[in-house]
C-alpha cells in the first residue's frame, strides 16, 4: 500500500537563507572556482535572502550549468562533503522538529531543490533524509559537460522530478505534504495533498493566503507571524527600554549569567502582574528575548490574548493534566530558544505572598531533566508596588516617586548531584493525525523522564532557594502582614484572608 512522503525545499525552506554563499565558498577551497568573490554574487545572494527566487536569478542559475563544464566532479564531491559540514548547524530549528514529525507518521522525508545533487546530496545525508531530488549534472571522463542528467529541478520540471520519484518509490502524493517558500513552486505544492508555504515570497504568500494554506516559519514556534522578517517579539524586544516606563525604576544586575546562545530555562520568582515586563528588560539586557509560559486566562484573553499568542507565548492549563504545554517548552528549548517558567504557577495570595520560602510547581524541574538546558534563576522585588494584585492597572501615575524595582539573575542552579548523569529518560511518541501547522508545533512529544517525585521535588527547593538568595534581605524575615497588605496581594474585587474569615 502506498505511503505519503514530506518533499523540502532548500533555500529560504529547511535553511533560512541560501545555501550558495556556502557552497561557492567550499568550491573555491577545493580549486573548482578560481575567481575570487565578487561584490556583485555577494549582492544577488543577499536580494536572494531577502525575496527569494526571481526569474532573472534562475536564469543566471540555469546558464550556471554551462559555465561548470570542465569542473572535476570528484573536486566537487569533496566540496559538497565540506559544504554539508557547515550548512547543517544552519538548518532551521523547527524544521528539525518537523521532520522528525513526520518520521514519527510514517513518511519518507525528502529534499527537493534546484541545486546540484553533487553538493546537496551530502547534506541530505548528514541530515538523516531518506533521499533528495535535485539537478544532476552531465559528467563525461569525470568532468563535468555543461549539460543537465534528467529534469532541472525548478518549477514544472522540480513537479515532474517528484512526480518520477513518487512513482519509482511507490509514494502517494496524495497522502504527501510539500514546504516551500518560492511561488516557483507553484507547480509542486499543488501536486500534493498538503502544500505548505514556508518563509513565503511575496507572491507566495497570496496565494497561500488564498488557497487557505498553512503558513510557517521554522524559526518560530508555530503560530507565530512574521512582518518583513519580523516577528513581533523581535520588534518588541528592540524597542524595549526600562526609561518608557516612568512609573518604576529598575535595579537590574547579573544578565551577563544568562547564556549569549543556546537553550535556557529563566525561573523567577512571581509577585505582579507587572514581572513578564520586567523579565523581559532583563533578558533584552542580556540580548535575548524568550518564550514564556503563561496561565490560559492571559492567553485566551480577548485582544491581549492575540497579541501574546503572536509572541509564541506557552499556553498552560493548570490542573487539566495535558503535557502540551511541556511538550512545547521542550521544542522551544531544543530550538535553542529561551523559556521563561514561573514555578509558583500564580501570584502568592494572602499570608502566603509573605511566606520567606517560596513553593513552585514541578514544572520546571521535568523541563530540566527532559532537556537538560540550565536553569537560571531570577530574583524579583519591588513589583507589586508598580502593580499590585488587587489593581487593574500598574500605577502610571507615580512619575514623581516610582517605586524601585530590583531585578537579580544568578548562576545557573547546580542539579547535578540530584540529576545525576546515570538519570535515564526515555520519549514515547505517539502517531496521531495532525494539520501541518499542528505538525510543527507537536513534533517533539514530551519525554516520559524517569525522574522520581521526591527528585523532582528536590529540584524545585534547589530552584527556589537559588531565587531566594538573590532577593534582598528584607524577603527572608517573617512579618506578620497588615489588612492594607493582605488586600493587595488578592485579584482586584477580592477579600483579605482576614476580612474573609
Amino acid at each position: 500500500m502506498a505511503s505519503g512522503a514530506a518533499f523540502f525545499d532548500l533555500d529560504r525552506t529547511l535553511l533560512q537563507g541560501a545555501s550558495g554563499p556556502v557552497m561557492s565558498d567550499a568550491l573555491r577551497d577545493v580549486g573548482v572556482i578560481t575567481s575570487a568573490k565578487t561584490p556583485v554574487e555577494d549582492a544577488l545572494f543577499g536580494l536572494f535572502d531577502k525575496v527569494g527566487e526571481t526569474r532573472p536569478s534562475m536564469v543566471l542559475a540555469r546558464l550556471g550549468v554551462r559555465f561548470s563544464k570542465g569542473w572535476d566532479a570528484g573536486l566537487v564531491a569533496q566540496a559538497g562533503e565540506a559544504a554539508a559540514e557547515t550548512l547543517a548547524p544552519m538548518i532551521q530549528p523547527y524544521a528539525r522538529q518537523l521532520i522528525e514529525w513526520h518520521r514519527i507518521e510514517g513518511r519518507k522525508v525528502v529534499m527537493a531543490t534546484t541545486s546540484p545533487m553533487t553538493m546537496c546530496g551530502p547534506l541530505a545525508e548528514l541530515l538523516g533524509l531518506d533521499d533528495v531530488i535535485a539537478t544532476s549534472y552531465g559528467v563525461r571522463n569525470g568532468k563535468y559537460d555543461g549539460t543537465v542528467d534528467g529534469h532541472y529541478v525548478w518549477g514544472p520540471g522540480k513537479r515532474d522530478a517528484v512526480e518520477e520519484w513518487a512513482e519509482d518509490n511507490d509514494v502517494d502524493l496524495d497522502q504527501s505534504y510539500a514546504y516551500s517558500d518560492s511561488r516557483y513552486d507553484l507547480p509542486l505544492l499543488r501536486s500534493v495533498a498538503n502544500p505548505v508555504a514556508v518563509n513565503p515570497d511575496p507572491r507566495l504568500k497570496v496565494l497561500a493566503t488564498g488557497f487557505g494554506w498553512p503558513v510557517l516559519y521554522l524559526d518560530v514556534p508555530a503560530g507565530v507571524p512574521k512582518v518583513a522578517g519580523v516577528e513581533p517579539t523581535e520588534a518588541f524586544m528592540s524597542v524595549l527600554r526600562p526609561e518608557l516606563t516612568p512609573y518604576a525604576r529598575f535595579d537590574i544586575d547579573g544578565t551577563d549569567f544568562i547564556p549569549k546562545t543556546g537553550p535556557a530555562i529563566v525561573a523567577a520568582n512571581h509577585r505582579s502582574y507587572f514581572d513578564p515586563l520586567v523579565i523581559a528588560f532583563a533578558l533584552a539586557r542580556a540580548g535575548r528575548s524568550g518564550r514564556f509560559m503563561a496561565k490560559k486566562e492571559v492567553v485566551d484573553a480577548p485582544v491581549v490574548g492575540s497579541l501574546v499568542k503572536s509572541m509564541g507565548t506557552i499556553r498552560v492549563d493548570r490542573g487539566s493534566g495535558s503535557s502540551g504545554p511541556l511538550d512545547d517548552a521542550i521544542a522551544a528549548l531544543e530550538a535553542g530558544e529561551v523559556v521563561v517558567i514561573l514555578p509558583e504557577g500564580t501570584i502568592p495570595r494572602g499570608e502566603a505572598f509573605f511566606d520567606p520560602v517560596l513553593h513552585g510547581r514541578p514544572g520546571v524541574a521535568k523541563l530540566a531533566a527532559a532537556t537538560g538546558a540550565p536553569v537560571i534563576p531570577l530574583g524579583l522585588w519591588g513589583s507589586e508596588d508598580v502593580w499590585p494584585r488587587n489593581a487593574k492597572v500598574p500605577a502610571v501615575w507615580n512619575v514623581m516617586a516610582p517605586p524601585r524595582v530590583t531585578v537579580r539573575v544568578g548562576p545557573a542552579v547546580d542539579l547535578d548531584d540530584i540529576l545525576s548523569p546515570k538519570t535515564a529518560k526515555k520519549t514515547t511518541k505517539k502517531t496521531t493525525k495532525k494539520t501541518a501547522k499542528t505538525a510543527q508545533k507537536k513534533s517533539t512529544k514530551a519525554p516520559s523522564v524517569k525522574v522520581s517525585q521526591k527528585k523532582q521535588k528536590q529540584m524545585v527547593e534547589a530552584i527556589m532557594e537559588a531565587i531566594v538568595d538573590l532577593l534582598p534581605d528584607e524577603a527572608r524575615e517573617v512579618i506578620e502582614p497588615t489588612e492594607e497588605q493582605l488586600a493587595r496581594t488578592q485579584p482586584s474585587g477580592g477579600k483579605s484572608q482576614k476580612a474573609a474569615s
